[in-house]
């Protein structure tokens, strides 16, 4: 059993895991100094958590003494979560992001959360908006200039979402001018999603829209995920943060989509 500052309850060590696993979700990656630092543990007791994590699958170590979160599991953190996870980055990307909507379009727009900051971005521009994201329609009720069509399916109170083959009938029956949405994981010029379901929504909108928007804040060119639902050459567009290293930048460019690289 774990130490820190005296013998902790089973109770709290698991309490005190799933922090630490929350706190590498929303920063993406930390390293075992920072773990000491936000947790008031020992670098011993840091390093058995981070074994303890990585056994049960969410995190990994990316280099000696830096951790990252598991893509794989990413789908488990809630919506709420999710919306806080590299917020700076996503406010970026959603107003770069922005500028390629026209007023009056047409968007699907999927559970991803740098879709709903793009949104927020957009406040005030007259759309039509067709969702499977009950936190995006939640947020869109409020917003007198758009028009709300959300699809039927099942509820996944994880995602906030609703998912399944009614999702996915509605929209293969509409064709929208954009569509907004990210990935958990890029690799080898594809995108992947942890779940079968919600990838096949993703590839429902892509197919359904004229100019399909890639949202990518600069952690997803490090992490993998089970399920591929499209290529890079399947969008219209990429959006990056002000973070994306420069080569990333450049073979995006170089494998075709137009690629926005966001400003501070």
């Amino acid at each position: 059993m774990a130490r820190s500052g005296g013998r902790a309850s089973a109770d709290a060590v698991r309490q005190r895991r799933r922090r630490l696993a929350e706190l590498v979700a929303q920063r993406g990656t930390l390293s075992v100094e920072e773990i000491v630092a936000e947790t008031g543990v020992s670098a011993m007791t840091a390093y058995r958590d981070i074994d303890a994590l990585e056994e049960e699958g969410l995190l990994t170590r990316q280099q000696r003494g830096v951790v990252a979160a598991t893509a794989s599991r990413l789908s488990e953190v809630s919506a709420a979560l999710r919306m806080e996870q590299h917020a700076a980055e996503k406010e970026e990307i959603a107003a770069a992001a922005a500028a390629l909507v026209r007023p009056g379009s047409s968007v699907l727009v999927d559970d991803s959360t740098s879709a709903l900051w793009t949104l927020r971005a957009l406040a005030g521009v007259p759309l039509t908006v067709v969702t499977n994201s009950l936190l995006v329609a939640r947020e869109l009720s409020r917003t007198p200039t758009t028009r709300l069509l959300v699809t039927g399916g099942e509820y996944q109170p994880w995602a906030e979402s609703l998912l399944g083959k009614t999702t996915l009938d509605m929209v293969a029956g509409v064709r929208a001018d954009y569509c907004l949405l990210s990935a958990s994981g890029i690799s080898d010029d594809q995108c992947f999603h942890p779940y079968e379901d919600v990838a096949q929504v993703k590839r429902a909108m892509i197919a359904s829209a004229e100019q399909p928007i890639l949202l990518l804040d600069h952690t997803k060119f490090a992490r993998r995920a089970l399920h591929r639902f499209a290529a890079l050459t399947d969008f219209a567009h990429v959006v990056v943060d002000s973070r994306t290293p420069a080569a990333e930048v450049e073979h995006l460019r170089a494998v075709g989509p137009s690629v926005t690289r966001a400003t501070t």
